[in-house]
């Protein structure tokens, strides 16, 4: 059995086809989409840019020997690519005070435009932010917010859903402003939440569910994957600081 991630598994895989130019990391990125595209191409595939069981069974077999015995892929990750992508910041923290945490301005950067000339600090509120850097480099087809930093303003992001599942987008209002952040599960009276600028870092947390606005989830992510997932409450603290 593979003790290598899924996606990095891929990443090697398209490696060995000579389908990826990126680094042999376990990002599950731009690189990796398109990766997946040059060799869902030169498979004769339908391009998708996922890493589908046609396209795995395809990467499964070796390029120097067509007909070699399979190779074994990791099981198939049971969360989003997006929420795959924020999963690896976990942890990561801003820098409160003098200076900037280079990762979260990097975002910023990334995202360009008026974000990029407009985030000038960590000390501004990022947790729409981090998730409009971890939805625009898994899925670069998606329509972002006009302003992805105001976290109510996810509340027309992709399409809406009537229940949550995993790695649905979660708006919260809270005083002065809003939250958003991702669907892990949900106890009796809250959800528990991957996102940023909780607590000042990338954590999963508790917010009371009477604070939800609203249920999205993004027009290019595929079908939601499973049902809402319940969880104990205990262990983890909820959250009162989200800016």
């Amino acid at each position: 059995m593979s003790t290598i991630s899924f996606d990095k598994w891929v990443i090697t895989r398209l490696l060995a086809h000579g389908a990826y130019a990126g680094k042999a990391d376990d990002a599950p990125g731009r690189m990796m989409i398109e990766g997946l595209k040059r060799f869902q191409a030169a498979e004769g595939l339908k391009i998708t840019g996922t890493a589908n069981e046609a396209t795995v069974a395809a990467l499964r077999r070796s390029s120097a020997a067509p007909n070699a015995t399979l190779l074994i892929a990791p099981e198939p990750p049971t969360e989003p690519i997006w929420m795959r992508e924020a999963r690896r910041y976990l942890g990561l923290r801003e820098i409160v005070g003098k200076g900037s945490n280079s990762t979260i301005m990097s975002w910023a950067k990334r995202l360009g435009g008026w974000v990029a000339s407009f985030y000038s600090d960590d000390d501004i509120p990022w947790c729409g932010l981090a998730l409009a850097a971890w939805v625009a480099v898994t899925l670069p087809q998606e329509a972002l917010p006009s302003n992805p930093l105001g976290a109510l303003n996810w509340r027309t992001f992709g399409i809406s859903l009537p229940a949550p599942s995993v790695g649905a987008i979660l708006v919260f209002k809270r005083p002065g402003g809003g939250h958003v952040g991702l669907y892990v599960g949900e106890d009796a009276t809250h959800y528990y939440v991957l996102g940023g600028n909780q607590s000042n870092s990338v954590s999963i947390t508790r917010i009371e569910r009477s604070r939800l606005v609203a249920i999205r989830y993004p027009k290019t992510g595929g079908n939601p994957i499973g049902g809402r997932v319940h969880l104990s409450a205990k262990g983890v603290p909820v959250t009162k600081d989200e800016a």
